[in-house]
């Protein structure tokens, strides 16, 4: 049975049976069953008022797939087919996620039960605990194409911590108290979080009296990433955390001990993270200090692994700083190739002569390359990449971004330009053939679709907007030139699915799924901001187009959204008509969250356009407002105008009135096809 998150007795009871066997499980704290109870991913199996078996899961809101945490049946119980009735449970509740994942330690040779539930193995890791242990990945299909079962970004969120967390996880000393901070590395966490030092914590383990200990703990550092942010940063930002905190916080004492921790806030800021995790109380009372001057969330163990899946998107999603940036692309230049070769990361053989070699090659040749570079407000490099028109096929034979606060922004930003950049030269395939692109974009090609083949790494581009057999046709034919499988499309595919078809193969829209479309309002203000539509009286920041994760907010009342889904923005009637009364583009709808004005800020202020006062300004009676989350914009070439939408609509035989544009509205996928194709068409 599913728990609810009032079940407290029940709740308890799979703490209880948990706890028994944390060992083999890792461990998880009280508030994580409660999470997972309020979002829907803990069942029981209850036998004379005892809980003897449950299963704890995630449901990643950016994954098709489910995440399983904990799969837990008492011992004097097993042998009854409890594991495999929790996991047919799953897979009943939730038919329309693509598969379920786990991760299990090797050394529990468990892989027999694993293969009896159904499960295939899907990869192996190195755990981060502190004896490196192996874990197997194993994977329960759940039927839907399985092309996209590998179509998932194995970026992970990098989080500071602090000597007390360090000391936790690698001291000699062992406590209960430590076990909040142990469930970081818990074997489910592997894929998701990454732990990093700054220079504060090799300080402190150097001030260690203990010699054993200090010894130690020092040879345990290897195991975790090391930050080096530029020390005149750090200065600069500490000073300031320490003049707001005297400001704030009065009754702090101005000792070594705040130093220390304003020091591990600047650190983590200039070294361009964003979570510092503590279990210290006097870091955690800076809490509001951190980030209203540093913008980096100070949070404890716990909370990273409640909340592992916003804080990983937070930091890989920071379209706020993008637009706050004056980045500018421009043509490298010859003989600029050597100076280049300092900023951008060489590996595998491909050192600094030889890159700068190839790029030169990429002007002698016969092909017409473009060669652009991307710098920052500062003038400094901070991405190049290469392109041409091959036929059909784009080819991008060098993909670098440099080492930057804002580098796992810019590779998805880069990846998702490339498609864009494909599609507008009628390109039907990428291939990014550079043998050496920077890890972050590797690690975030999955999210868009693109797959190894030949050394190098290759996309789709389906630009079908149409059934899924309509769409299946066009995919198929390009895989056949590839010579790889091609995943069968079904008519009525769940929308969760259809959304993982429609980002893998963008812009790809499968029109007879169960993936929903919504007519959005927006004031021509709004979509200013949001869109650069109608254009801005001053220069819009130079970004990479437009950001590919943007929030927009409205009344809290429902008009039937559900995510995923599509939509598609009508600029309601503004100053001038001709830039008003016009559906001018369309989106992935990826959240819906209804809360107080300050908790949608406070989760989505990295997403920019919205101060504070203005999400309060939205908010109706209830005093709640509703943040719709969406990514991937697609400005049409062509606006289509109230008066041609009326007529598509007339034309389908839908119903339809001015009601229609007032607010959010759920409007028949067949009407969004008509719009989406009509801002396609070429005049």
């Amino acid at each position: 049975m599913s728990v609810a998150p009032v079940q407290s007795d029940l709740i308890d009871k799979a703490i209880t049976l948990g706890n028994r066997y944390t060992k083999t499980l890792g461990l998880l704290k009280p508030p994580a069953y409660s999470k997972a109870a309020e979002d829907g991913g803990l069942l029981v199996a209850v036998e004379a008022e005892e809980v003897i078996g449950y299963a704890l899961f995630g449901l990643p809101k950016r994954s098709a797939h489910i995440r399983l945490a904990h799969l837990c049946v008492a011992e004097e119980q097993r042998g009854r087919s409890i594991a495999r009735r929790l996991v047919e449970e799953i897979k009943e509740r939730y038919p329309q996620r693509l598969g379920i994942k786990a991760k299990c330690r090797r050394n529990y040779n468990l892989s027999a039960m694993w293969t009896s539930l159904g499960f295939v193995p899907h990869g192996e890791v190195r755990g981060r605990g502190r004896d490196g242990e192996i874990l197997d990945g194993w994977w329960l299909d759940l039927g839907h194409p399985n092309l996209f079962t590998e179509v998932e970004s194995d970026a992970l969120l990098v989080v500071a911590i602090d000597h007390a967390v360090f000391a936790d996880l690698r001291g000699l000393t062992y406590t209960t108290d430590v076990e909040e901070s142990r469930a970081l590395e818990a074997g489910w966490m592997t894929d998701l979080v990454e732990l990093a030092y700054t220079p504060q914590l090799v300080h402190q383990i150097r001030d260690i009296a203990d010699t054993a200990e200090r010894q130690h703990q020092r040879a345990a550092l290897p195991g975790l990433r090391q930050l080096t942010p530029a020390p005149a940063a750090v200065a600069e930002r500490t000073a300031e955390l320490l003049s707001a905190a005297t400001q704030s916080l009065p009754d702090l004492p101005d000792n070594r001990a705040l130093r220390r921790c304003a020091q591990y806030v600047a650190e983590t800021s200039c070294a361009g993270l964003r979570v510092l995790v503590t279990r210290n109380p006097l870091l955690s009372g800076l809490a509001d200090v951190a980030w209203e001057v540093a913008r980096v969330r100070v949070v404890a163990p716990s909370t990273v692994t409640l909340h592992v899946d916003e804080l990983r998107q937070a930091q890989v999603y920071r379209p706020a700083d993008l637009m706050g940036t004056d980045f500018r692309s421009v043509e490298v230049s010859p003989r600029a190739e050597d100076e280049l070769v300092a900023f951008f990361d060489q590996s595998g053989g491909d050192d600094g002569s030889a890159f700068a070699e190839r790029l030169r090659s990429l002007t002698a040749d016969s092909v017409a390359w473009r060669r652009e570079l991307l710098r920052d407000g500062e003038g400094r490099p901070v991405a190049l990449y290469t392109w041409a028109l091959d036929g059909r096929t784009l080819i991008v034979p060098v993909l670098r971004t440099a080492e930057h606060a804002l580098e796992e922004t810019l590779a998805r930003q880069l990846l998702f330009l490339l498609k864009r950049l494909g599609r507008d030269f009628g390109a039907e395939i990428i291939k990014i053939t550079d043998p050496h692109p920077s890890t972050v974009a590797r690690a975030a090609a999955g999210d868009d679709g693109f797959f190894e083949h030949d050394g190098g790494l290759v996309a789709l581009l389906v630009n079908v907007c149409g059934t899924a057999a309509q769409v299946e046709v066009v995919a198929g034919g390009l895989a056949r030139e590839l010579t790889v499988e091609v995943a069968t499309l079904q008519e009525g595919m769940p929308a969760e699915v259809a959304a993982v078809v429609e980002r893998a193969w963008w812009p790809a829209k499968v029109i007879d799924s169960g993936l929903p479309s919504f007519l959005v309002p927006i004031k021509p203000r709004w979509s200013s901001e949001l869109f650069n539509f109608p254009a801005m009286l001053l220069p819009r920041s130079q970004v990479l187009g437009i950001s590919r994760e943007h929030v927009y907010y409205r009344t809290s009342g429902h008009r039937g959204e559900s995510v995923p889904g599509r939509l598609l923005w009508y600029v309601s009637e503004g100053p001038s008509s001709v830039e008003s009364q016009i559906v001018v583009g369309s989106s992935r709808l990826d959240e819906v969250l209804i809360d107080t004005p300050d908790s949608l800020f406070s989760k989505f202020e990295h997403l920019g356009v919205y101060g504070r006062a203005e999400v309060h300004g939205v908010a109706d009676a209830s005093g709640r407002a509703m943040a719709l989350r969406f990514s991937d914009t697609e400005i049409f070439p062509e606006p289509v105008t109230l008066r041609r939408l009326t007529s598509l609509a007339r034309e389908l035989g839908l119903p339809w009135s001015s009601n229609s544009l007032i607010s959010l509205s759920k409007i028949r996928n067949e009407l969004f096809q008509a719009v989406y194709q009509e801002g396609h068409r070429k005049k």
